[in-house]
């Protein structure tokens, strides 16, 4: 007799019924499901600045009185005898956002700090240009721990920048502003900016600053003019004292400043040096009407640098006349 052999799965399906093969999940519905998306504030927890969250008063069109993280949305045009943008609270950055603050005539600063003695503001990522002040005011209320970055200041009746004491600069340009184009007070550190063609001196700054790493150019007064224990390094200073101006590549007022590694060419002096007791080394100087304006009891050596000549191929040259690893030199 033949046999018939089922195959293992009908065998299984026979012995062992569905309903207990399978699981069945319960069937109690679940409760509403989470918000999985963000809040506006989650999503933009900075305050924008605007008519509804910072309304101006009788001298400022928008107006912050609060500490917070803030930002333009738009262009911002000046009116006469008020700030674009007023600070009169601490712990405050502003956002710039990109955007453009236009003063007019009679206008007072694009960006000012009114609250006295204010601290922890900071200012970025814009522009600022022609308002009847300065384009950016940190320092008329005594303002300290301040930070600007990444902001053009133009054509401004006062100053491009004014900062505060022990305050940062970082990257930005200052040009064509009737004043000086970068302000410091005591303790400001300017890095990596460029100021030209202003109608006072490309920078300047109280004691104990630092300036690193800048270009200042065709400024009426003083390319950079600092007054005491600044460090002066690695700048590039060219053609101030500019037109009917009187003025220096770099010019120290008062002692204890190092000045290092700076170009100065085509000023009215290239390193003016008012008052003993400052140490200047690895500068050069070149055609201005006078190099070298530096009075007794600093430390200084000038070497009036050889010249070479051509050279082409793999080798050639003249040493610049001092293996003095300190020596400033004329070329």
């Amino acid at each position: 007799m033949k046999k018939i052999l089922l195959p293992a799965a009908i065998l299984f399906s026979v012995s062992c019924p569905l309903s207990s093969a399978f699981a069945q999940g319960s069937l109690t519905p679940p409760g509403a499901p989470a918000p999985t998306m963000k809040t506006l504030d989650q999503v933009e927890p900075r305050t924008p600045i605007d008519a509804t969250h910072t309304p101006g008063d009788a001298d400022s069109l928008f107006k912050i009185t609060q500490p917070g993280s803030y930002y333009l949305t738009a262009n911002v045009t000046g009116v006469t005898a008020k700030h674009g943008v007023e600070i009169a609270a601490s712990g405050v950055t502003l956002d710039l956002n990109g955007f453009d603050l236009v003063g007019v005539a009679g206008s007072l600063d694009g960006v000012s700090v009114t609250l006295l003695n204010a601290i922890n503001v900071s200012v970025r990522n814009g522009s600022v240009r022609s308002w009847g002040g300065s384009g950016i005011n940190l320092l008329d209320a005594a303002t300290s721990a301040t930070n600007v970055a990444d902001i053009v200041a133009s054509q401004n009746v006062v100053n491009g920048i004014r900062m505060g004491f022990g305050g940062t600069i970082t990257r930005c340009t200052s040009y064509n502003n009737t004043g000086a184009g970068i302000a410091g007070a005591a303790g400001t550190v300017i890095t990596e900016c460029a100021s030209n063609t202003n109608g006072s001196h490309g920078i300047t700054t109280g004691s104990g600053c630092n300036i690193s790493r800048c270009t200042v150019r065709s400024n009426v007064g003083d390319g950079i003019n600092v007054f005491s224990s600044c460090l002066v390094l690695n700048n590039d200073c060219s053609l101030n004292g500019n037109g009917a101006g009187d003025g220096a590549g770099i010019h120290a007022t008062s002692a204890d400043n190092r000045i290092e590694g700076n170009n100065c060419i085509g000023a009215d002096r290239g390193i003016d040096v008012d008052v003993a007791g400052s140490i200047i080394v690895k500068n050069t100087c070149s055609g201005n009407a006078n190099n070298w304006d530096v009075v007794a009891g600093n430390v200084i050596l000038v070497v009036n640098a050889t010249t070479a000549a051509a050279v082409s191929g793999n080798s050639g040259g003249t040493a610049p006349g001092s293996t003095d690893p300190n020596a400033n030199f004329t070329y």
